[in-house]
């Protein structure tokens, strides 16, 4: 193996802390897992994993490499795929972050068609509701709903999330359906914490192109967009929810919107990558992928939009 190919082994065995893990992915013999990581270790001078009966791990200089390692595979990849014939396949591991109800509701549904298109490409697609670190976890690309924080990370806008507020017919049942925002002192929310800050975002709505912001009273706080809907569901507020995050609920009638004249301002949606100079092929057909499937659910971009919490997608 040459130099990038031990670093390759070595990325593998440190991202699934196994060695049978590491074989498995890269679809080599066990024996020549180890062997190359010995003849890295051999080649560095020094010990990089910590082995034990259950897992590897790394040791400090381990963790050294590790950020290292992962910027020269991925550059040499990215220097291999630019000078590829056009005509060549996309190929190759990409490894995506997005927010957890976009990834079950519209991007998982969608693969089947992404692997139609690029079938040599090996997709390791994480889903949460926090801000991860593209550079400290490997990530080549994520998806982010909101305000984006200062930082070097390169964003590309693809448009934003319509904000609605609904409620469940049991909820305005039994406290009636408010008519304007007067009347939100008199209901209950279902506040929504951001998972990066844990501060609960409050009531939202615009007003000839002025944000007000109203502290409801509330009985529960949700940090996942699946809890804060299922809230919803159960009667127990009212939310401001990502108008295609609740399709399906307000089509069965499980959830009405309410004050459709007094929504919160669009969320800013945009598809972010570690600052490089070029962007891997891999890179640009998820991109270009990921457009389409989001092309019914997104509108365009508004105006360059105020800093505030993101309630969860």
């Amino acid at each position: 193996m040459d130099r990038i190919d031990l670093l390759k082994v070595f990325l593998s065995v440190a991202e699934t802390g196994s060695f049978t893990r590491a074989a498995d992915r890269l679809v080599l013999p066990r024996a020549a897992i180890s062997t190359a990581v010995q003849q890295l270790e051999a080649r560095l001078g020094s010990r990089l994993l910590h082995r034990t009966t259950r897992r590897v791990g790394l040791t400090p200089d381990g963790e050294a490499l590790l950020e290292r390692a992962r910027a020269l595979v991925a550059d040499m990849e990215d220097i291999e795929q630019q000078f590829l014939p056009a005509h060549s396949p996309v190929s190759g591991r990409l490894k995506v972050d997005v927010p957890s109800r976009i990834a079950r509701l519209l991007i998982a549904p969608a693969l089947p068609d992404f692997f139609t298109r690029f079938a040599a490409v090996e997709l390791e697609l994480g889903s949460s509701d926090r801000a991860v670190d593209l550079v400290l976890e490997g990530i080549d690309c994520a998806l982010r709903v909101g305000p984006l924080a200062s930082s070097s990370l390169v964003a590309r806008p693809l448009g934003h999330f319509t904000l609605i507020n609904c409620a469940s017919p049991a909820y305005l049942a039994r406290h009636g359906t408010p008519r304007t925002p007067a009347d939100l002192p008199e209901h209950i929310a279902v506040n929504y914490a951001s998972p990066t800050s844990g501060r609960a975002a409050p009531w939202e709505w615009q007003r000839d192109g002025e944000t007000l912001t109203l502290r409801m009273y509330s009985r529960v706080t949700a940090n996942n967009a699946e809890t804060y809907i299922a809230c919803a569901l159960a009667g127990l507020g009212l939310i401001q929810i990502p108008a295609y995050d609740v399709r399906a609920h307000l089509a069965a009638g499980e959830l009405v919107e309410v004050l459709p004249d007094a929504r919160a301002e669009p969320l800013p949606v945009h598809l972010v990558v570690p600052h490089r100079r070029n962007l891997s092929r891999r890179v640009q057909a998820f991109a270009g992928w990921l457009d389409t499937v989001l092309t019914t659910s997104l509108d365009a971009p508004p105006p360059s939009p105020a800093g505030r919490a993101s309630r969860g997608p």
